[in-house]
Order: structure tokens, then sequence, then C-alpha cells
């Protein structure tokens, strides 16, 4: 076994993204106007910056932010200044010697010094360089950086801090303690221990998780049937496996194939202090009878890239990665991961890691129940990303849920996960001796990554790299995955994995390419979920299924042309897809979207269609060989189309002005979360808004989506404009075409917003000691100014109260937390108000609380001819039940 302990220098960013919970309001041909709030519901990790000295002396540097209870912030307090790290990334791998020689040759200005990296890899060439930048030279050197020839780019050296996930009430985010924690904000170490109780998303029952049901079940490595694969001499002989993790000790008595320890973090120790890897190895290869792993004759190799305080940073990932690349590693488990797949240095070294035929396993996160909530870097289509279900096959309540969301607003997510595994009461090796259970999604990843690990050691060593890689193993696992009755396809991806139905399809495999998944089947609920439970119909906006392309015939692969529709009969022909698609696939995978729509000569028709879409791919010739090879793929459709339904029932989302990736620091609609502040993900029907939709077709309306500007779409055809939690700017034109709209067609609005108001935004600002920059909310919970020039034509507006409280209206009680009030409206309107408390800067005492009840208004109504317009601006509290809302009665 070889033990490599060096210590690395590193430094620091922020990235935020958006991630609102969801609200329930539905009003066919009303004008509502609605504040909308959102649950705290994850855990973070967290950015420390780190300094390091000349003499590659490490020390923590505290946040200079100081926020009191209500986030106020002294403005006037001087920050200090000191160097940051900088990861300059290059074109092409060098030793780092000739790196550092490049850049003093060509970048001779002061202010920056060359960081010395030493770590295992310091012995191969490497792409990048860290450097120290003082900050009033940062930007003039940046720039002199990056117009070097050979350099890619420069970015901050991201750290990330893991926080073990306990109950979601002591679950804490970006703020703890009215403090802004400093550097990016990364989700939780993806496991817990002791949590005994859940509530699964897929029922409304609640589960005890007691030590006996553990007691009563059989070992996890037995309910996957390992010992079948025992039996035969399968047990993960010569299959390198990398642990990217907290380490593990080298007399360990659990593990029989200990090959190599190495450190990369600034800690002069090779240890587990923790218990995490030590934990994840034994699930993967441990041999304690009480504990068992899946491949007990596993090479293991421990990358310590975490310290005992849980920190890490970008920089010593990509130290560890182009080590993983250089050593030929057979297998990777990462079970950490975060909302920022904008941390391109990290995304595209595991882009790089998978290109190099390194098979990646990686927990999908701990950010259940709430959809749209997938970590990085399970979310790349390169990595299987491993979701967690309990022994009664129900998803466990913590498991993030899809769908991917790099492709919005304007497009449409990616099934996510790929598979899940038992991820509840999962047994492991502690640091020392002995065993203990954990849960979490971090356990599920490697369970799978121990069933990957086994089944490579079906294939000859000699043979293992001509048949095995990141897609052919992901396409054995989804192929051979077991589909769970109740979940849907963005909760449970393909399914639970069935290792022996996996290993019948490996052990005959013959490279090919392949969609994942292979159907949508309109009939086939509630897997194929949202698209089963709202049939296509003429003159509707597009419907997006966006479809992993795997290919398991080379890194690189090409699709021919374009795809083809094959309809089974004349009735197919109703049907138009518009496709989009990778062009190169690489690395393994792509995408094939279909846009989906029905003519307009089928606005009568009732009945199913069905057909297969195919798409021909082909990869250069395999090593030795002469000739390209090519495989046609299938994806098998069934989908029901009815006819076009009437105006009044057709709904409108905007999606189009809903920001994607917060460019800034976008606070959270609810001020009540106090310990996470800062919005994440991206709003979608599908994702954070999921029981509104759900409700909405209960109720009987048709929901679509608008992807474009409101100048694209025909208000005649629907009833309703839907307006939810928006946060970008309205054209003049857009403004003018609704109010044509609304006034000579007929056409209701639904907006959804929030609170805004200055004075609280600008006390919520903060310093970032990672940018060495003020950061002021660039709106509030939604954009009100936005709102009210976008309903300026008819005579309403919003104020900018912050309003908190609860009413009763229509027999239910609801939440009213961080809405507006209502300062302007046309004569004749109907009003309902309510006794709330006041909690903005102007209403607010120093605890942050309302001095006194403020009775305000948030429903008016006025009717105008046949239209109903309606202005109702209240936030209400997500509610966790569907059948406690009613719809309609006004």
């Amino acid at each position: 076994m070889r033990d490599s302990s060096f210590q690395s220098g590193f430094a620091n960013p922020i990235t935020m993204r958006y991630t609102p919970g969801f609200s329930v309001f539905i009003l066919s041909l009303v004008f509502l106007i609605l504040s909308f709030m959102l649950l705290p519901f994850r855990p973070f990790l967290f950015l420390h910056h780190l300094e390091s000295a000349q003499n590659q002396t490490l020390l923590q540097s505290e946040s200079k932010a100081q926020f009191s209870e209500g986030f106020h912030h002294n403005l006037g307090q001087k920050q200090e200044s000191s160097p940051r790290n900088y990861i300059v990334r290059f074109n092409r791998y060098l030793k780092s010697e000739y790196h550092r020689t490049y850049l003093e040759d060509n970048v001779e200005l002061v202010g920056w010094a060359w960081i010395e990296r030493k770590n295992p890899a310091s012995r191969f060439p490497t792409d990048f360089a860290l450097v120290a930048i003082e900050e009033s030279m940062t930007e003039v050197l940046i720039e002199k950086f990056t117009n070097l020839k050979v350099v890619k780019d420069v970015s901050l050296d991201l750290s990330y801090q893991r926080g073990v996930l306990g109950k979601q009430n002591d679950r804490v985010g970006a703020f703890f303690d009215g403090k802004k924690r400093p550097g990016k904000i990364f989700t939780a170490m993806s496991f817990s221990e002791g949590e005994r109780n859940a509530v699964s998303n897929t029922s409304n029952m609640k589960i005890s998780w007691n030590r006996e049901l553990l007691m009563q079940k059989s070992q996890v490595t037995s309910m996957f049937s390992a010992e079948a694969l025992w039996s035969k001499g399968y047990t993960g002989a010569k299959v390198k496996m990398a642990i990217f993790d907290t380490g593990i000790r080298s007399d360990h008595p659990h593990f029989r194939n200990i090959k190599e320890r190495t450190n990369w973090t600034n800690e002069d120790t090779l240890n587990d202090n923790l218990g995490h890897g030590t934990f994840v190895a034994g699930v993967i290869a441990g041999q304690d009878s009480e504990c068992l792993g899946f491949a007990p004759d596993t090479e293991i190799y421990a990358f310590r890239v975490f310290t005992d305080a849980q920190v890490s940073y970008t920089s010593w990932f990509l130290d560890a990665f182009n080590y993983a690349i250089a050593t030929n590693m057979d297998v990777l488990n990462l079970s950490i991961g975060g909302p920022d797949y904008m941390d391109l240095p990290f995304v595209e070294k595991v882009w790089e890691i998978t290109a190099n035929n390194i098979i990646m396993v990686s927990a999908i996160g701990n950010d259940g129940p709430l959809y749209g909530t997938l970590n990085n870097p399970a979310d790349q289509s390169d990595v299987i990303g491993v979701g967690g279900i309990d022994y009664n096959d129900h998803i466990a309540s913590f498991s993030s849920r899809g769908m991917s969301t790099w492709e919005l607003p304007h497009g449409y997510g990616r099934i996510k996960p790929d598979i899940v595994a038992y991820g509840r009461e999962i047994m492991g090796s502690k640091i020392t001796t002995g065993c203990k259970s954990l849960s979490g999604t971090s356990v599920a990843s490697p369970v799978v990554a121990g069933t990957v690990c086994l089944l490579v050691s079906v294939i000859p060593e000699s043979k293992r790299k001509d048949i095995l890689n990141p897609a052919s193993v992901k396409q054995a696992l989804v192929e051979g995955a077991a589909k769970l009755s109740g979940p849907n396809m963005y909760e449970q991806g393909a399914g639970r994995v069935n290792l022996l139905e996996s290993y019948e399809i490996l052990k005959n495999y013959e490279p090919r390419a392949s969609i994942f998944p292979s159907a949508l089947d309109y009939s086939d609920c509630p897997y194929s979920w949202p698209f089963c439970v709202q049939p296509l119909y003429a003159g509707a906006m597009p419907v997006i299924f966006n479809a992993t392309i795997l290919n398991g015939m080379g890194v690189i692969g090409y699709v021919e042309s374009p795809p083809t529709w094959h309809p089974s009969d004349e009735d197919g022909n109703l049907l138009s897809i518009h496709f989009t698609y990778s062009d190169v696939i690489w690395p393994w995978t792509g995408y094939l979207s279909l846009h989906m729509q029905i003519k307009e000569e089928g606005a009568k028709f009732s009945g199913d269609i069905e057909g297969n879409v195919t798409v021909k791919v082909h990869s250069p010739p395999a090593p030795g060989g002469k000739t390209r090879r090519s495989t046609t793929c299938i994806l098998q459709l069934k989908l029901k189309v009815i006819p076009t339904p009437p105006r009044e029932v057709r709904i409108l989302w905007d999606q189009f002005h809903s920001i994607k990736y917060p460019p800034g620091y976008i606070p959270r609609d609810s001020l009540d979360v106090r310990n996470d502040i800062l919005d994440w993900h991206g709003d979608h029907l599908h994702t954070n808004f999921h029981i509104m939709f759900d409700m909405l077709r209960d109720a009987g309306y048709y929901v679509e989506t608008l992807g474009s500007p409101l100048t694209c779409f025909d208000a005649r055809q629907y009833g309703t404009l839907l307006l939810v939690d928006l946060e970008d700017e309205y054209f003049a034109e857009e403004i003018k075409k609704l109010r044509d709209d609304v006034i000579n067609s007929g056409l209701s609005l639904v907006v959804f917003a929030d609170w805004y108001n200055v004075d609280t935004m600008v006390k919520m600002r903060f310093f970032d000691d990672n940018t060495r920059s003020w950061w002021t909310p660039v709106t509030g919970g939604a954009n009100v100014p936005a709102l009210n020039d976008l309903l300026s034509p008819f005579g309403i507006a919003f104020g900018d109260k912050i309003l908190n409280g609860d009413f009763v209206i229509n027999g239910e009680q609801t939440r009213y937390a961080s809405g507006t009030d209502i300062v302007k409206f046309p004569r004749g309107g109907y009003l309902h108000s309510f006794p709330f408390l006041d909690s903005s800067e102007s209403g607010a005492t120093q605890s942050g609380l309302s001095s006194g009840m403020t009775k305000v208004s948030y429903l008016k109504m006025k009717h105008r001819k046949e239209r109903k317009i309606g202005c109702f601006r209240m936030c209400m509290q997500p509610c966790r039940h569907a059948g406690s809302w009613s719809f309609g009665g006004w």
C-alpha cells in the first residue's frame, strides 16, 4: 500500500442558484396578483476563505460580514485587503515548472505570486496553475492572464465545506446567527445518523424507521443478490476504486486491499478522523460479516480531499482528478454535491474524468422531497446519479428529485436520478473497527459504486477497457433496473438497481448507442408524469421531452442525420415533432429533445398516437479496427391526444421571464427563513410548482408553457395567463401587447409575486469575503417594480410593505408570509383585507417584527364586461396536502 501525504494551497468565490418553493392558487378568468414564498428545505456546504502565505501556511479567514438578527449590516465597516487564490487553466498539459516559467516570462506585473502545489499529482503534467493575486491588481492581472494564448480561463479557487445533515429543522444554510458564511455554498454531506422518521413523497403514510426494521432485513448486499456473483468468483478483483472523501486508516481490519492512500488537503494526515470515507469504503468493499461490502477484493484508492473541518477546494479536486486519470482508476465514487453546475473548472474536469474512461458514481443530493433540487456532478449526463429509497421501495424523503435545471428556463430538463438504491439505515464500517448504520444519498451512492465494481470484475481484465465505459455501464444499470410502481421518472430514474439483470446485460454486451429513457408512454402513469396527466391537443405550445443519448461505442460520437418520426398508422401523421440534439456526442453522452405538437387538422382528434423516433449514431473505429461503428437508436412513443379544449380552461404559464441561474444576489421569497436568504434554483411548473400543476389538472384546467416573450402567443386561445414569481423585466412591446390582450381579447391574468422593499434590501447587503465586494440584492422576493410597469395600464400597483400573518378564507387557514400591499386599484373593485404584521424596515422594530397590526387589502376585484379583474397579493404557505385547496368559487 502506498501512502502519499502533502499539503496544498488554495482560495475561493460565491455562486448562487435560485430555489423557490411552491404555492397554490387558481382562478379562471380573473386578474390575480399573489405574493409567493419559499420553504426552507436544504442544508448546505459552505465556502471558507483560506489564505496562503509564501511558505504555504494556510490560515482560515473569518467572514467580515456582520449581520444583526434582521440581517442588518454595518455598511460603513472597512474590509481588510488580502490576496485571493485563482486557478489559471491552460489549453495543454505540461509540467508545472513550464507553466510557471511561461507565466513569469509573460506577466511581468507585480501583485501576483505562484503557489507551489506539493501533492501526489506534482510528478505528472498538469493543465492548471494556482496563483495568488493582490486585490488591488485583480482586474488588471486577470485580464493579462486571460489574454495569454495558452490560457483557457481564470477563476477563483472555490472552497467547499460539508456539514452533517441532521433533521430538517436542524439544517443551516448560507447564513447562521445572522452572519453570512464565507465562500461558495455547497450542499451538506449526504448522510445522517440517528434519523428515525420520514414521510414518503409517494404516500401520505408515515413510516417509522427504527433499528428493528433493519434487523428484520438482510444485508444490503443480499437485497441485491450479490452472493450469486460471489459464488461465480466475481468479487471485484483487480478493479481500481477511487474514493474521494475523508480518507481511511491503513490498518483498518475491514479491508483486505487498500492499495494507496493520498492526501490532497493542507493537513498532514492520511487518516479518516470523521468516519465518512471509511463508511463509504465499507459499503463498497468491507469484509466484516456485520457490514459486508459488495466487492471485497476491490483495490481501494483513498483520496483524502476533505480536512477534519470538512473543508475542500476546487484546486484540490482538480489535482486529485488529474491523479486519478494519470493512475488509470476504473471507478470513482463522489458522495458530495451542490447546486453549482456553473463551476466550470470542476464541471469540465468531471467531463475529462469520464472521457478518460473512469466510471463516476455520485449522490444525487439530500434536498428532497422538493423537485428540481439535483446536485452536481450527479446531474451531469456522463455521471451515474444515484437517488435513495427505503426497504419498502419508497423514494426516501431526503432524496433529491429531478428534473435537471441546466436547460431552464427556455428548454426542458433531463431525467435524473439515473437509478435509485437503498439508502436508509445501511450498515457500514466505523473509523477503527465495528459497524454502524447511516442514511442518505451518499450511502446509496457507494451501494451503486460497489455493484459497479462487482460488475466490472465480471469482464476479463484484458477486455475491460474495450467494453466498459461510463455509457455502457450506465446502459447496463438503467436497462436492468426494476421500475418501481409508485414514483415518477424524475423521482426514480430507471428504477431500483437490479444487479443480476445488469450482469446478464454486461456479460454479453456489444458496444452500441441507446436512448434513455427508451420510451415515453402516456398510458404509463404515474411513471411518465407530468406528460401522462395532460394529453396533447392541437394549437398548444410545444411539449418538450428531453432524452439522453448513451454512446457505448466511443467517447465521441456523431448524429449522422436528423432524427426521424415513424408513426405506426395514419393517425400518427397528425403529430409534428421538431428535434434538437447533440451534433457531437461527448463524453459518451448527448441529448435528444422532442418538441411535440398536434397539427391543426387534428383539432377534433381523440385517441392514441403510436410510433417511434429513430436516430443514427456513429463513432470512430475501435482500436485496431478499420470501419466506424454505428447504431440506430430507437425511442418508442405512445401519446394520448384529445380535441382542443375550450379557451376558458386553457392556462398559459410564463416561463420566459424566470431567471435560469441568478446573475447576482437574489433573496428568498420568505424573510422568515433566516438561515438561508439566497434563492438557488429556477422556477418551473414541473419542479418547485409541481403541486400547483397537479391541482390545476385535477380541477380540469390545461396548462401550457410559454418559453418566449409575451408578444409571441395568441391571447384568443387562452383564458388565463399565469405569471409566477418572475424576476425579469418586461419589454415595452410586451406591456402594450398584454394591455391589448386583456382589454380587447378577453384574457385574464394570474400573477404570483412577493415583497420588494428598498430599505430592507439595502440592510440585507453583505461583504463577500471571496469576491472582496459588497453584495446587494438585485431584486426583492419578486421584481415588483417590473410588475408595476406591467400593470400600470390597468391602474394597479403594489406597495413596499412586507406583511406576515395568518388568515382564513373559505374555511381554510393560510399563512401569509412576506407579502406586500396593494396601493392602487381602479374604482369599483372588490376588496378583501385582513390584519397582518408589517416587518419592512419602515415598520419594523429592532427584532425585525412588526410594531403593530396593519389591516391591509390582499384581494381586489373588478368586473369588466365578461372578465373579472382581481388583485390578490398575499403569500400563501405551501400546502403539504393537495386536497386542502379549493379552486374557483369567485
